[in-house]
């Protein structure tokens, strides 16, 4: 128990050091210019100056890399064509589809089916819908002790 003790002890002193020393490495880094760093404004702007029509920061989208007006109108125009009209549009056409699989009309010729087998006092599914004699059953030789549950 002594021994376990004493480990535990050990380990919080070098947890102790390790922050210590981790704490006098770390030192503070000063990203403001210095005073001598500094540039003046330029007294005269020619027109050269001012040829560049893309603003500093402007980044495009990818539909016109010289114009920012027209970049935001092709842009804005592609997601309100493709959100818009062929999402949420396109949504309420598929979901308003007629039944292309005729799912209903089977549901409805079962149904009907049904209704007649039992007025007429049939089974409702015939025994003897596959025919019994197309059918090849295995011999009891064949099947051994294999357990059959039926």
């Amino acid at each position: 128990m002594a021994a376990l003790f004493r480990l535990t002890n050990r380990a919080v002193a070098l947890q102790r050091s390790l922050v210590a020393n981790q704490a006098a490495v770390v030192r503070a880094i000063n990203t403001s210019p210095k005073k001598d760093e500094t540039i003046t404004a330029p007294t005269s702007l020619t027109t050269e100056d001012f040829a560049n029509p893309n603003p500093k920061n402007w980044q495009s989208y990818g539909f016109d890399y010289k114009d920012q007006v027209e970049d935001r109108k092709a842009t804005k125009a592609t997601f309100f064509f493709t959100v818009t009209l062929c999402l949420v549009w396109g949504s309420f056409y598929w979901a308003y589809l007629p039944d292309t699989q005729f799912r209903n009309w089977a549901q409805r010729e079962g149904f009907l089916e049904l209704r007649r087998r039992e007025q007429a006092g049939v089974d409702l599914v015939s025994p003897n819908y596959v025919d019994p004699a197309s059918i090849t059953l295995p011999s009891d030789e064949d099947l051994g002790d294999t357990e059959i549950i039926i």
